[in-house]
């Protein structure tokens, strides 16, 4: 609609309604088919009847029909439809082009865009993965059952440690939960069982996530110790599941958010079975299921009769799991039947029950929350709200982690359908889509598997930053220059990363790249100085595994909740809150004329369009060492290479409609888009002959920069009659790990903070330690100012002494290096803290000030009003 100004017509393909195909053909709109493979290409009377010549279709065969469109042939998850057969019943359809979507593509086509996982990841379009791991210690000849289940840390009290083991009873071996602390003697509180001797606590460490016993005996979170059988071994991991189900619930419920959990299992029996009688009865999973889901909901019915504990209370235990699965003639569960290498179901009815209900899983109306089913159904059946995936089964190779973890991969929706994606205002992504995985195995094996068939899937990305990386790409700065990478310069900077140790001895990128990049000390050559920013984002296409945390490990998040401590409660936070929680909106009113007049001086003055180049490389095959060589396409070795620029031979054959695109990337009307180019100089207009491409967009970047100079210029805020609500503190999903994204703090409204860059980290540090600041808080999301590109959401809140500061109270944004500002200075950050500053002028009358600063220092500086 936005692009073309009219609505897709669309319809699913139906045998029995042929005269929509017709409609399909001539309609002059968009039109779009939709038909599975089935309809065409499966043995049924129905499928048949596409191919055949038809009384109630004019004579005419439907496929005739559709192939005289020459339409564009769409295919989702092509490795799964496109067999041999497929793929020659597909030329019937006679199609101009075919576009094949899938991660995991088992044919190459010519590939003309990729989203791969890290892009994937980075852009914050999928849920991170955490994984909790279960490793096994010790042998089957040990006796002394011990499962560390985790650690709860407080900065007023010393560390506790859930653990597991077993206790005598007068009825029998009993397994238990305790929380334990140090001293903690389990022989004891065993009542005395032998193999318990000397399982005497002797440290719980909060930071390396251990317990430690006297007889020398340490354990990690997750660990679990002793004669562990196969059914205990799952019901850990069941158990583990439950508990980050209710964790998530109850973070999400208020938010409108639906959480769902589901188990892979291998076999229907261990899940339901069915009595003489035929009817349902639980396997042993879904007996391990319901005890160990009512001794959690337990520790969650509390007498608060909040919202979510009444919605707990109104759902049975036996209502809230269910399973997906292959159905019989009997209408009993079984086992699917798989195929192929892959070992996918070719049975439909699970695949149809899930998708069936797909919708109504995501309703609170929905009892349903834990779904079991075979992770042998073919793609296609995920669910955006799946927050927990449970694999109850040995790993094998017929289902491989990366396709496991797809299922849960999917932004999540709340209960309006919208997606809590990046647009959404007032949150961050990857603190509310957070996908768990409870393992059978050690987070390290699992990690291990999974990131590797991660990096299979980024082979195509570059691996090091050698001089071949760095030639012929181009790099821009701020003002849209653009600096061409030649062999000299390509050498003169990859000399640069040696000498600076940020690569090793064959060009993989060194942990002193990331290090000085994170801190905003990376050192770059002269010729690249004014380019540095665009030099990070070139390096920053090259796959190093580990350095982005694709999979990280549940079992280290020891900061399960931020509670508000007494600083909350300061008179001083108070009065500061009471200042800055005032709601506003924003007008913006300019002139045209002006804006038309500001876009000819800035055209004439910075558009720089780089010219069309050709690159011909010479090259001869020596001689062939190896078929591998072959195989890497490294037999062939350049001997020659030249660099051509022709503009003058570009044909008048190639029309452009230079103001209708103009007008679609800058909004403007097609009369202020003609009297901009009326009004350049021939010179600046000429340049359109050197490169057309480049000259719309760049002609676009300057006027819309200069539409946004003018908004800022011209912006208004007003106070509405709202606040944001003190809730947004208290109702937080921050989670955190000591030590690496969290440190302890004293004068912060949490006793936690947590830091998402170097630079937020030593800032907060800073304000913990200074005699000047008396309490500071860290926004969360959930505090924003509107602005004209995109909600903003500020740093920190900080209240000065006032007998030591001429500006009291003082809102913050930290830049790691205010050289990021300055590559963006004509852009979205640049105008949001200018809408920042005009917002809190007006909400305070002064008496708040609010700056960008890249430090503890420079802020004080700001404070002290030098």
């Amino acid at each position: 609609m936005d692009l073309y100004g009219t609505k897709i017509r669309y319809f699913i393909y139906n045998s029995t309604q042929l005269h929509k195909i017709d409609q399909f053909a001539s309609n002059s709109g968009i039109n779009v088919m939709i038909i599975n493979s089935q309809a065409f290409n499966a043995r049924g009377k129905d499928a048949r009847r596409i191919y055949m010549e038809l009384d109630d279709f004019a004579s005419r065969r439907p496929i005739d029909v559709i192939a005289q469109t020459s339409p564009i042939l769409i295919i989702d998850e092509p490795q799964s439809v496109e067999g041999k057969k497929t793929k020659e019943a597909l030329k019937a359809f006679n199609p101009l082009f075919t576009l094949r979507y899938s991660a995991t593509h088992k044919e190459d086509y010519n590939k003309i865009y990729r989203l791969d996982a890290l892009d994937a990841y980075n852009k914050k379009l999928v849920k991170k993965i955490k994984v909790k791991g279960i490793s096994v210690k010790g042998t089957t000849g040990t006796n002394e059952y011990i499962y560390f289940e985790g650690i709860n840390l407080s900065n007023k009290n010393k560390p506790t440690a859930r653990i597991e083991f077993e206790i005598k009873e007068k009825s029998g071996i009993k397994r238990t939960i305790r929380n334990v602390d140090e001293g903690y003697d389990l022989y004891t509180y065993s009542n005395f069982m032998e193999q318990y001797k000397g399982y005497k606590v002797a440290e719980i460490n909060g930071y390396k996530n251990t317990i430690s016993f006297i007889n020398g005996v340490t354990l990690y979170v997750g660990d679990v110790q002793g004669d562990v059988s196969e059914i205990n071994f799952r019901r850990i991991q069941i158990r583990e599941a439950i508990k980050s189900h209710f964790e998530r619930e109850r973070e999400l419920y208020d938010k409108g958010i639906k959480v769902l959990s589901l188990f892979f299992i291998d076999e229907v029996a261990k899940y339901r079975q069915y009595d003489e009688e035929g009817n349902q009865v639980n396997g042993i999973y879904g007996e391990i299921f319901e005890e160990e889901y009512m001794n959690i909901l337990n520790e969650y019915i509390t007498l608060f009769d909040d919202s979510y504990v009444r919605y707990l209370k109104s759902i049975d235990v036996k209502e809230t799991h269910n399973g997906y699965f292959s159905i019989d003639k009997e209408g009993r569960l079984v086992d699917p039947k798989t195929k192929g290498k892959e070992k996918i179901s070719d049975d439909e009815s699970a695949y149809d029950l899930i998708m069936k209900d797909k919708e109504r899983l995501l309703s609170f109306e929905e009892p349903t929350r834990f779904i079991f089913s075979h992770s042998a159904l073919r793609e296609g059946w995920d669910n955006p709200n799946v927050f927990q995936i449970c694999t109850l089964k040995h790993s094998d190779s017929t289902m491989r982690k990366r396709q496991e973890v797809g299922r849960g991969l999917r932004l999540c929706v709340n209960q309006n359908g919208e997606r809590i994606d990046g647009e959404t205002p007032g949150v961050d992504v990857h603190d509310i889509n957070v996908l768990t995985v409870i393992a059978s195995e050690s987070y390290e094996t699992f990690a291990k598997e999974l990131q590797s068939q991660i990096a299979e899937t980024l082979s195509d990305r570059p691996q090091k930053a050698n001089v071949e990386f760095f030639l012929n790409n181009v790099v821009k700065n701020a003002r849209g220059e653009e600096l061409y990478i030649d062999e000299t310069l390509a050498n003169t900077l990859h000399r640069s990363f040696i000498r600076n140790r940020y690569v090793d001895d064959d060009d993989n990128l060194s942990e002193k790249y990331y290090k000085d990049l994170e801190e905003g000390k990376l050192k770059v050559p002269e010729e690249f100085q004014n380019f540095k920013e665009g030099v990070i984002q070139l390096v920053g296409k090259i796959y190093v595994e580990g350095t982005t945390p694709l999979v990280e490990n549940a079992r280290d998040e020891n900061i399960k909740n931020l509670e508000v401590n007494e600083n909350f409660e300061k008179k001083e936070f108070k009065e500061l809150w009471e200042k800055i929680n005032v709601k506003t909106a924003y007008y913006v009113d300019f002139d045209t004329d002006e804006l038309i007049r500001n876009c000819i001086v800035a055209l004439d003055k910075d558009l720089k369009v780089s010219d069309l180049t050709y690159h011909v490389k010479t090259g001869e095959m020596e001689s062939i060492s190896s078929k591998e060589e072959l195989e890497k396409g490294e037999a062939f070795k350049v001997k020659e290479t030249e660099t051509n620029k022709d503009y003058s031979k570009i044909t008048a054959t190639l029309r452009y409609d230079l103001v209708g695109k103009l007008v679609d990337e800058t909004k403007l009307t097609r009369k202020a888009i003609v009297y901009i180019l009326k009004g350049i100089k021939p010179n600046t207009f000429y340049l359109f002959r050197k490169n057309p491409e480049e000259f719309i967009l760049k002609v676009a970047k300057i006027i819309n920069e200069q539409k946004a100079s003018m908004i800022i210029e011209h912006i208004t805020y007003n106070l509405i009659d709202e606040r944001f609500d003190a809730n947004i503190f208290t109702d937080n999903t921050l989670k955190g790990t000591l030590g690496k994204d969290t440190i302890e703090v004293k004068k912060h409204i949490y006793d936690y903070v947590r830091y998402d860059s170097y630079t937020e980290r030593k800032f907060a540090e800073a304000l913990d330690t200074s005699k000047e600041v008396v309490v500071y808080a860290k926004l969360p999301r959930g505090f924003f100012i509107p602005t004209p590109v995109g909600n903003y959401n500020p740093d920190w809140a900080i209240v000065f002494d006032e007998g030591k500061v001429r500006h009291i109270y003082f809102i913050a944004e930290t830049k790691g290096k205010l050289e990021s500002l300055e590559f963006d200075v004509r852009g979205v950050e640049r105008a949001k803290i200018h809408c920042a500053k005009e917002h809190f002028k007006k909400i305070s009358n002064g008496t708040v000030k609010y700056e960008a600063v890249d430090s503890y220092e420079m802020l004080m500086k700001e404070v002290m009003g030098r």
